[in-house]
């Protein structure tokens, strides 16, 4: 009966109206207006500022034509080898000679171009079918250089052509020449099989390398040249390494995207 007296008491008495509100502790206003000031800069750098994405994908130095593996149409033992790597041939031109039970066959060059790697030896039993040798299509061994990536299928459409390319070479550390500067030229529409990287690339092992995680997208890169540098070409260091830099060299590529608002992220 006691409580119940107390608290019928309480609910007579008129509220207690004449004491004072207690507002927020000097140190909670401070910790609200930091939290206010950093949700404006925050969302006026969402606006505002910009995000450089990058993109990194494994590639290869070749010439805009790229290459053919050239197989033996013929079975038997090599007698001659008459083109030597580096060298340039001409369409039609005699590589080696086979020797088979009809006679000696010429093994030709089916287009012009630079030997790159030559299989064949004197003395080598082949079948029909055996890779020989890998040409790569062009004219003028002065011709510029290209770089050739392979990025994941779905990462081409975010690639915009003329984006800037660092490519890492493993001939020249980064650390003492920098990197080799380049621009994107083109982007593949579809992804490519192994088959058709290697009908490029003239290399099966290389195809199957960058296809190993599905089929990729080609993205052609045109390098920047330089007359400053022994290897023509402009390095992120003004003189690049004191040696020229060759086809078929495999690289490291980082891909720098458009830059994006932060905002742009949260917007469907």
């Amino acid at each position: 009966m006691q409580f119940r007296q107390k608290a019928l008491s309480k609910l007579q008495s008129p509220e207690e109206l004449d004491l004072p509100v207690r507002l927020a502790r000097p140190q909670g206003r401070l910790v609200l207006a930091v939290t206010v000031v950093v949700m404006a800069a925050a969302t006026f750098w969402a606006f505002t500022g910009s995000v450089h994405a990058k993109l990194n994908a494994p590639g290869v130095l070749t010439r805009a034509e790229g290459s053919y593996l050239l197989q033996s149409p013929f079975a038997g033992q090599i007698t001659a080898v008459r083109a030597e790597e580096g060298r340039t041939v001409a369409a039609g031109a005699p590589l080696l000679t086979v020797r088979t039970p009809q006679g000696d066959r010429d093994v030709r060059a089916i287009d012009g171009g630079r030997v790159t790697t030559l299989l064949a030896k004197t003395g080598l039993v082949v079948t029909t079918g055996a890779d020989v040798a890998t040409v790569e299509r062009v004219k003028d061994p002065d011709d510029p250089l290209v770089a050739m990536l392979y990025v994941p299928g779905g990462s081409g459409a975010t690639i915009p052509a003329g984006a800037q390319v660092d490519l890492g070479v493993p001939s020249a550390p980064r650390q003492r020449y920098g990197v080799l500067r380049g621009r994107v030229k083109a982007v593949g529409r579809v992804p490519q099989t192994p088959a058709q990287i290697s009908g490029f690339l003239g290399d099966r092992s290389l195809a199957e390398e960058f296809a190993r995680d599905g089929d990729p997208v080609a993205v052609l890169v045109q390098l920047e040249r330089s007359t400053a540098t022994r290897s023509g070409y402009r390095w992120s260091k003004a003189d690049g390494p004191p040696y020229a830099v060759d086809s078929t060299t495999p690289v490291t590529a980082t891909v720098h995207l458009a830059a994006e608002r932060p905002v742009d992220w949260l917007l469907p």
